[in-house]
């Protein structure tokens, strides 16, 4: 049996200075509505410094088509979890460019990657429970939903989000 896909070629590429300017358009009212609202220019200046230097806690890349300026963001980190080191992994993608299954692709390279690491055996994802897009790609990519929860982000603001979990022991094949 053949498997139907539909991936465009996309590629994820390690996050570089030059990434600020598409955390700049990825701020905007609409892109930021599960997630606390827009950020200040200070704010979206220290996440790009913290995105460069994420070191061994994880990585961040930009979502690049071929040919094009970056479309999105996709990256994981270290954090504690229900008192075990878990990766979380977050996304963006640009409101043009949504609807197309390119950050299911760009979250299943990411996920390839930290599976590559073996370092933890679960990956975790926090959704607005409003967002249905992101809970969407969660459950195409075999993540396993495991209840609500409040969350804390951005820091001092709480949010209702889902906690999806991803076994790494089982197998990647969708």
């Amino acid at each position: 049996m053949t498997k139907r896909t539909d991936e465009i070629n996309l590629e994820i590429k390690a996050w570089e200075e030059k990434d600020l300017d598409l955390l700049i358009q990825l701020n905007e009212p609409k892109m930021m509505e599960y997630l606390g609202g827009p950020e200040s220019a200070e704010q979206i200046e220290r996440r790009h410094k913290r995105y460069l230097e994420i070191g061994s806690k994880g990585s961040m890349f930009s979502i690049n088509l071929p040919g094009a300026e970056a479309i999105g963001s996709v990256g994981y980190w270290q954090t504690a979890w229900n008192d075990e080191s878990v990766y979380e992994v977050g996304w963006s993608v640009l409101s043009s460019f949504q609807g197309k299954g390119l950050a299911s692709q760009a979250v299943k390279a990411v996920i390839a990657k930290i599976k590559d690491e073996r370092k933890y055996h679960c990956i975790h994802a926090f959704p607005s429970v409003h967002n249905a897009a992101s809970n969407a790609i969660c459950r195409k990519l075999g993540f396993h939903l495991i209840t609500e929860c409040e969350f804390e982000y951005p820091p001092g603001s709480f949010m209702t989000c889902n906690d999806w979990c991803l076994n790494l022991n089982e197998t990647l094949d969708r």
